[in-house]
């Protein structure tokens, strides 16, 4: 089944210039993907002549569908309708059907018309209109040499009702389009390299029209399988045996087959083991209890936290021992041993964890460089830590901070060797 491609066009000197997101292209991606159309590029444009006829060339020679946003306002600086129509050799038009729907608006919002406001309704002869239920500017559809270009507002509530509604539908009778499914496996623990050195004899066997991708952030990857074919019921299947052949080598180092995040896991393996978990946090600054709290139902395994940043908070509300942090410092096993056990006695909670560290980009030693982590966790066996040596950017390392610790709860609640953590 042949592959159908587009690409998006963003018209707008506002999007050059960051004083807008463009979040038509991103929805577009998304619907397109889910349609069976592969997106292959996405291009933005000032509002200038040459610089949209390139592009609208371009795009003709790259892409089957081609969907284009901005400029069709009324004034001046909006010129999209009529390079659309030097595009496409035509002459412009008023359409009755389409000043008629202007003037109702205008007259339902209480609202005068002007003459700018009438020129939404001039548009290219040779385009079908689609209609704009919720604004003034008509979208646009053009067919030429089997390429179909669709021209749409800038306004994002607009373009998606009217992409939703009406275009998608024609694009699906316009083109055969294959089912595509997509799949993921969330592995965490483990290097890039090492995950490709692993499963390279599953990855080359693997079906031509199923491809892998890696997909690493925050110290875990994304394996995204995706399969394109003809029935989605056939490609799930072929995907499900795909992940049964993969599963004995990576076990291990997943923690989910789907979409879970590792908060979610860790969870769902609190709840159905019937427990409860508490947090001291430092360098994450609360982030560890955020994640476990942003999931539904988490007041039935999460009790509480403690975010104590400075020493003496890890004293006095903890009851850390100020000798203990004198001695070995605020980022030491024994400070983040001793968080953890206090924070699951403070709460009154199955588990405790914590976490100590240097996030950066200041506050570095020789002996504890920026990026070294101390994690801990406690529950009725005792204490264990583990040390991370991670990177030189704070956020990174708050979030890898984060997936460590969740997934060190992971490995814990599963009876396996938690201290065997890479990092």
């Amino acid at each position: 089944m042949k592959t159908i491609t587009a690409e998006t066009i963003t018209i707008g000197d506002e999007i050059l210039y960051g004083q807008i997101v463009d979040t038509n292209s991103h929805f577009f991606s998304v619907a397109l993907d889910k349609a069976g159309v592969k997106v292959v590029r996405r291009t933005s444009v000032g509002d200038t002549r040459n610089a949209i006829l390139n592009a609208l060339h371009a795009a003709e020679q790259t892409a089957d569908i081609v969907l284009i946003t901005g400029g069709l306002g009324p004034t001046k600086d909006d010129i999209t309708k009529k390079l659309l129509a030097e595009f496409f050799d035509s002459e412009m038009y008023s359409d009755e059907a389409v000043l008629q729907h202007v003037t109702d608006l205008f007259t339902s919002r209480g609202r005068a018309m002007n003459d700018l406001n009438k020129l939404q309704a001039w548009l290219p002869k040779k385009c079908k209109v689609i209609h704009n239920a919720v604004g003034t500017a008509p979208g646009m559809w053009f067919e030429r040499n089997g390429k179909v270009f669709v021209s749409m507002p800038g306004v994002p509530h607009e373009t998606e009702k009217m992409f939703t509604e009406i275009i998608l539908p024609k694009l699906r009778q316009t083109f055969q389009l294959p089912e595509i499914v997509h799949r993921f496996i969330k592995v965490i623990n483990i290097a890039e390299s090492a995950l490709a050195e692993l499963i390279e004899q599953w990855e080359d066997a693997l079906p031509e029209h199923i491809k892998l991708a890696y997909l690493p952030s925050k110290g875990q990857i994304r394996l995204r399988l995706t399969a394109m074919g003809a029935s989605a019921s056939v490609l799930h299947q072929e995907i499900d045996e795909q992940i049964e052949k993969v599963k004995p080598l990576i076990t291990k180092y997943v923690y989910a087959y789907g979409e879970d995040e590792i908060e979610q896991t860790v969870a769902k393996l609190l709840l159905a083991q019937g427990k409860t978990i508490a947090t001291a946090e430092s360098c994450t600054g609360g982030l560890v209890a955020h994640s476990l709290t942003t999931i539904a139902g988490a007041s039935k395994y999460f009790l509480g936290s403690a975010v104590v940043y400075s020493n003496a908070a890890k004293a006095d509300i903890l009851g850390v021992n100020p000798d203990t942090i004198e001695e070995f410092g605020a980022v030491s096993e024994e400070t983040a041993r001793q968080m953890a056990k206090f924070a699951r006695q403070k709460f009154k909670t199955t588990i405790g964890i914590a976490t100590t560290g240097v996030a950066g980009p200041d506050g570095g030693t020789p002996e504890k460089p920026v990026g070294t982590v101390w994690i801990a966790y406690a529950d009725e066996n005792g204490v264990s830590a583990k040390k991370l040596s991670l990177t030189k950017d704070r956020i990174l390392n708050i979030n890898m901070t984060k997936n460590f610790i969740l997934n060190y709860v992971r490995i814990k609640l599963l009876g396996g060797d938690a201290d065997a953590l890479v990092r």
